[in-house]
């Protein structure tokens, strides 16, 4: 799906770079395709592309090389507010000097809209955020989480197509971001539109996302579905980027039938689905998750190779226990443990044996 020639793609980018300075890039080669109604976000750390490529769709960049094109149409030309695109940014961009209700008026009032449409429209906008009754107030009487609805409903206001959003809930407290992520995601599915986000936060990315493009180096590294993106990563990068995850390194010692032994570096020998390796005396960074790492022998099959650990800390977390144990040379390997009345809590000290499924570690890229 990444290679931009989706048919009924609504958002594509097609070999896409962006320059500033006319040799280095910033955006390298990007293919994307988008189908209408889709909520995409893209990930990655600062520097790696993400906030470019949305600010090229919004044209307040323009490509260096390559097309983007919007329901089938090249918008390269067409300036920023004849694309018919929606904003929304994490410092709000609010007018101070306007009421919340002029705020919304602004873009229907660009639009040449008529005195008693922009009436219903603005209306209907701030029931949609819940802020009905805030219309007559200055965004300076509002708190952080109210200023961000008003700037959410102001980029809906004029029923876009598309709505773009960078870093939206970067201000906001921990507890308000996670209540705002479900809002957006379920008024962006109500009201079937078409959403690209940009954010650095893997979780903000796997909750709210049906797609997530994971961007390193001007380039996607990984384009999936969150649950695939975490479960399935395919190179090391994406694994150390989304969620926890422990490495370990070796070289392959052998590969049949879709799994491969590793010998890691301490002479220890380990299971692991060979991903990006493919040859015999490669060297190989193996990405286990650490709650898939089990300690309870039941659970594995009586041929799994065993690694010993030694437990260095046990840390209560309520629904959760994590350990930290010492692995083949590794003093930061996690395990992590759901706390059930029969879970054992794990001492520091104690000398115990580890191992896994051999199709939930990931034989990857060095």
């Amino acid at each position: 799906m990444a290679d931009g020639s989706l048919s009924d793609a609504f958002v594509e980018f097609e070999r896409v770079q962006k320059s500033y300075d006319g040799e280095t890039l910033v955006v390298k080669d990007l293919n994307l395709a988008m189908p209408k109604g889709e909520f995409l976000t893209m990930l990655g750390p600062s520097g790696s592309g993400k906030t470019t490529c949305l600010m090229m769709l919004a044209g307040f960049e323009t490509a260096t090389h390559g097309d983007i094109r919007l329901g089938g149409v090249s918008i390269n030309n067409i300036p920023p507010h004849k694309r018919g695109i929606g904003m929304v940014f994490q410092n709000y961009a609010l007018f101070p000097h306007m009421t919340i209700a002029e705020n919304l008026s602004f873009p229907l009032e660009v639009r040449k809209m008529g005195k008693s449409e922009r009436e219903d429209k603005v209306k209907h906008a701030l029931d949609m955020v819940e802020m009905g009754a805030f219309g007559g107030r200055r965004p300076s009487q509002l708190s952080g989480g109210q200023q961000q609805r008003v700037a959410l409903a102001r980029a809906l206001v004029f029923e876009p197509e598309l709505v773009l959003m960078d870093e939206p809930l970067g201000a906001l407290d921990k507890q308000l971001r996670e209540k705002m992520q479900f809002e957006i995601t379920d008024l962006a599915h109500r009201l079937g539109i078409t959403v690209v986000y940009v954010t650095h936060d893997q979780t903000e990315a796997l909750t709210m996302s049906d797609r997530v493009a994971v961007f390193d180096d001007g380039r996607i590294q990984q384009l999936a579905p969150p649950d695939t993106l975490y479960e399935e990563p395919e190179n090391s990068f994406v694994a150390q980027f989304i969620g926890e995850n422990n490495t370990l390194e070796g070289v392959i010692k052998e590969i049949r039938g879709g799994t491969c032994l590793v010998q890691l570096d301490d002479g220890d020998l380990i299971d692991a689905k060979p991903v990006n390796v493919t040859a015999v005396g490669e060297r190989t960074r193996v990405s286990i998750r650490p709650e898939r790492v089990e300690f309870n022998k039941d659970r594995l099959s009586p041929d799994a190779h065993l690694l010993k650990a030694t437990v260095k800390e046990f840390i209560y977390m309520g629904d959760i226990f994590r350990t930290r144990l010492s692995v083949a040379g590794n003093d930061d390997f996690i395990i992590k443990t759901r706390n059930a009345p029969d879970q054992v809590r794990l001492k520091p000290g104690q000398e115990i044996e580890i191992g896994w499924l051999a199709e939930d570690c990931r034989a990857l890229d060095a």
